[in-house]
């Protein structure tokens, strides 16, 4: 049978092709704008036909109807990250979370750690072999593709079919529903004088010829607007945004000099305008991979001069970063930034950023504190944490006592803080 017949076959509406979910399933869905929204619509409306059946994804974009605390019962979320749609459930109690890297995901999946039956994606239109890219979300997906019973893939014209390894064959999709709406588009956030200020401490200690790693946010997005003027530049990072791309279009990112994947930028999951959509379409020069190949610590290493800038909600004297929790409430996950930062450290000529504003609450609280709140979750360890940036300077830990680590925390500390901080710091012996 041709490819094109067997799509036919396989062709539903979006209420017909969610039927392939059985009570008790866990139903993974790829990463922000990788998320099917004819599908994840219609297995909202259904959603008291099924019992105890669990979607599972990071960041999800939309508030979709199952987000909903009375029919938890019927259709749960699992997030491996949160996101502004399931932060308040993860808050209130009703939305559970997962621990883990986002590096190693595919791993507990194809081991059965964490359960995988069935995948509702985005895909590009099928091409003459058969083949549709994942190119939005690859992360986890593709391992979620090989455990699962059953793949339904929402076909959309505006995906890009992107190179590299994020390719499904219509053998493998149990059904296929076809959608023509514009993707989600996810603008550049708001960039202030204190993201500015941070954005050119770290700037100024990226050499040319380094390779990018860069997360979401205002700061590394501070960061990446003011490299504009550097050369060779290279990408091997998770998430692709505009950022990146305008480092690429002004000529600054050439991957010229990367001995790791010469000449390809690559990530794994893309968030941001239509223009960067269709910049990943067949470009040779772009490749999307799965997340235990992009943020694979000893992979991303390969990269010399490999730069990671991800941002924490709280820093302590200790260098412990709690990135994901304020206090025991839960605000985003672990996702790569550990991975990065490990990364970083292993590369020849790496340096790994740490970056936040001084101050949280309009100036209330700081952000460096002398232990971290109870309940804080740790992200990423004192042991691995390198460069920490305020809008005050740069403080470098790694290599150094603890006591060495507290003063340079403290001085770069919003001066209202400091006293406070070396009092503290004394009543911890660390100064």
């Amino acid at each position: 049978m041709s490819v094109r017949e067997q799509y036919r076959q396989k062709r539903r509406s979006a209420y017909d092709a969610v039927a392939e979910v059985h009570d008790g399933d866990v139903i993974v869905v790829p990463t922000g704008v990788g998320e099917p929204p004819a599908l994840l619509n219609a297995l909202s409306e259904r959603r008291r036909d099924f019992h105890d059946v669990c979607i599972a994804q990071i960041l999800p974009l939309a508030p979709y109807g199952y987000f909903d605390p009375e029919t938890v019962g019927h259709v749960r979320h699992l997030g491996y990250f949160l996101g502004g749609a399931s932060r308040p459930g993860a808050q209130q109690g009703w939305i559970d979370t997962l621990a883990s890297n986002f590096s190693e995901l595919p791993q507990l999946i194809r081991r059965g750690l964490t359960p995988a039956d069935v995948v509702l994606s985005v895909a590009s239109t099928m091409d003459e072999h058969g083949y549709f890219s994942l190119s939005l979300g690859t992360d986890y997906t593709m391992a979620a593709i090989e455990r699962a019973k059953a793949v339904v893939l929402e076909v959309n014209p505006n995906v890009p079919f992107a190179c590299g390894h994020c390719h499904v064959h219509i053998s493998q999709v149990a059904a296929v529903v076809e959608n023509d709406v514009p993707l989600r588009e996810v603008g550049l956030p708001t960039i202030g004088p204190v993201q500015e200020a941070i954005g050119r401490y770290v700037a100024e200690m990226i050499e040319d010829g380094s390779t990018l790693q860069v997360g979401y946010g205002a700061i590394p997005d501070a960061v990446v607007m003011q490299l504009r003027h550097k050369r060779d530049l290279g990408v091997h990072t998770e998430m692709m945004g505009d950022g990146l791309l305008s480092l690429i279009e002004c000529g600054a990112v050439t991957n010229r000099r990367k001995n790791y994947l010469h000449g390809k930028s690559i990530a794994t999951f893309a968030l941001g305008s239509a223009k960067l959509y269709r910049y990943m379409h067949r470009n040779p020069g772009f490749e999307m991979h799965p997340v235990d190949f992009t943020n694979d610590p000893w992979l991303a290493g390969r990269n010399d001069k490999l730069i990671s800038v991800n941002a924490t909600l709280q820093i302590d004297l200790f260098g412990q970063c709690g990135s994901e929790s304020l206090g025991a409430t839960p605000y985003s996950g672990t996702g790569g930034q550990s991975d990065f930062v490990r990364a970083a450290n292993r590369s020849e000529g790496g340096k790994s950023f740490i970056v936040l504003p001084s101050t949280a609450k309009d100036g209330a609280v700081s952000r460096i504190v002398p232990t971290l709140d109870a309940g804080t979750v740790v992200t990423t360890s004192k042991n691995d944490v390198n460069y920490v940036v305020s809008e005050y300077g740069v403080a470098q830990l790694r290599g150094k006592s603890m006591r060495e680590r507290a003063r340079a925390l403290i001085s770069i500390a919003h001066p209202d803080f400091r006293p406070a901080l070396e009092e503290q710091a004394a009543r911890l012996r660390l100064v």
